[in-house]
């Protein structure tokens, strides 16, 4: 239990840093301010401000995000009236640093209650100095100053120019797409990789690759490199085929058609009886061709790749054409008893279970739902349509709605799968 907890976090936290780290590089190009870079979620357990951006550890390893100034998830509700806070001046006497933390003490901070502010555009804050409530004051703040949060974390404030929304549309669809982007890469390299740890590339060709020796297909003659075209008289042009064929004729004979050095020839065999699992199948006893070629390997990993896209796409399709199930998705939870079975088949199994859901989310996330990346991209394209911004009131809504949504999903899900794997 413990490696499978392991390594759900290793996995999890690879997918999160990967994901976001596509948003953060992203965003970092098109001049938008990343305020924060979270792993995890909860209350945080290491952070370090650098270079403007705040990188954080929580203690959750249930996702992340990426705060960029002005986005969904940026939140500036900790300077609200009425808040105590210090302030630390530079030697221009502009604020530097705005402390509204009593976790942090700033060395000869200014203690201020706040009646005002506007760190956006003009970059001031007013309020009471010392609690004396005759007078308000208004002091600049610098464009580069720091917020301390109630719950000590560092961020800098988030001035118009340096916003999302300051940023050209195509800049901004290319960080809302750099997520899963990023998903989709992970997943390519990662089955490039299996396909560099396996022994030998499958031709899915009907090319016998070895004869195991004394088996059906070595007493019958059969060497490597013979192609079998025919069982039965049932063509077989690839060793999927070919070994169905043969597997549905436990202790019967057959008569299996093959080619060697170009030249037809025929013989017939009584495949052995072989239990797989609560099944009986039938086996003459030879291996598929594999090749340890470098184009073979990168060919696999890709073919790999798209096979997975193409099975979570027609996963998809199904839930919309025959009903939608809980069963058909899966939260932590259920990621944490794929990762059990994965952890059972060695390092392998984890990198192609690794390579699956990092498809999976970025697949996932470019769904046009709101509070999504594909949500975002879909605004996105509107405003291009348009030729005008969306009314941030409505964009907000549509996103509360869509996250409120998500919420209640992942509830439903998470529920779903604790029966499934641990009541039921």
């Amino acid at each position: 239990m413990l490696i499978t907890i392991i390594t759900f976090i290793i996995v999890f936290g690879i997918l999160v840093l990967v994901h976001e780290f596509g948003h953060y590089y992203f965003a970092k190009r098109a001049g938008i301010l990343v305020r924060e870079f979270s792993i995890g979620m909860g209350p945080k357990i290491w952070w370090n401000h650098r270079n403007g951006t705040t990188y954080t550890i929580r203690l959750l390893p249930l996702g992340g995000y990426v705060r960029l100034a002005g986005g969904d998830e940026d939140d500036d509700e900790t300077l609200r009236p009425g808040t105590p806070v210090t302030l630390q001046m530079n030697n221009q006497n502009e604020v530097v640093t705005i402390n509204a933390s009593n976790k942090t003490t700033l060395f000869q901070g200014l203690p201020l209650q706040i009646v005002d502010k506007d760190l956006v555009d003009e970059l001031w804050i007013s309020g009471y100095v010392n609690g004396d409530e005759s007078k308000v004051e208004t002091f600049n703040v610098n464009h580069d100053a720091n917020v301390i949060e109630r719950d000590g974390t560092e961020v800098r404030i988030a001035p118009r120019d340096v916003q999302i929304k300051s940023a050209s549309l195509p800049h901004r669809m290319m960080t809302n797409f750099a997520g899963p982007m990023n998903n989709f890469i992970l997943a390519l390299v990662v089955f490039v990789i299996l396909g560099f740890t396996l022994p030998g590339i499958p031709t899915n060709s009907n090319e016998i690759g070895r004869v195991q020796t004394s088996s059906v297909a070595a007493k019958a003659g059969l060497q490597s490199g013979d192609r079998i075209t025919r069982v039965n008289g049932h063509q077989t042009e690839n060793w999927q085929e070919m070994t169905s064929a043969i597997s549905s004729q436990s202790d019967k004979q057959i008569t299996v058609q093959y080619q060697r050095d170009g030249k037809k020839k025929t013989v017939k065999m009584v495949p052995r009886k072989v239990k797989r699992g609560k099944q009986t199948v039938g086996q003459i006893g030879i291996m598929e061709e594999q090749r340890t070629d470098v184009k073979s390997r990168l060919s696999y990993g890709w073919h790999q790749f798209v096979l997975s896209g193409t099975l979570i796409f027609s996963v998809l399709g199904h839930m919309f054409t025959h009903g939608f199930s809980l069963n058909d998705l899966g939260g932590p939870v259920a990621i944490y008893a794929g990762t059990s079975q994965a952890t059972s088949l060695g390092v392998n199994g984890v990198l192609a279970f690794l390579a699956m859901l990092s498809i999976n989310l970025g697949i996932v996330n470019l769904l046009p739902i709101p509070a999504l990346d594909g949500g975002k991209l879909v605004l996105n394209i509107i405003e291009g349509i348009i030729r005008r911004p969306i009314p941030e009131k409505a964009e907000g809504i549509v996103t509360l709605v869509g996250f409120a949504f998500l919420l209640l999903l992942m509830i439903l899900v998470t529920w779903n799968d604790i029966q499934r794997y641990f009541i039921r």
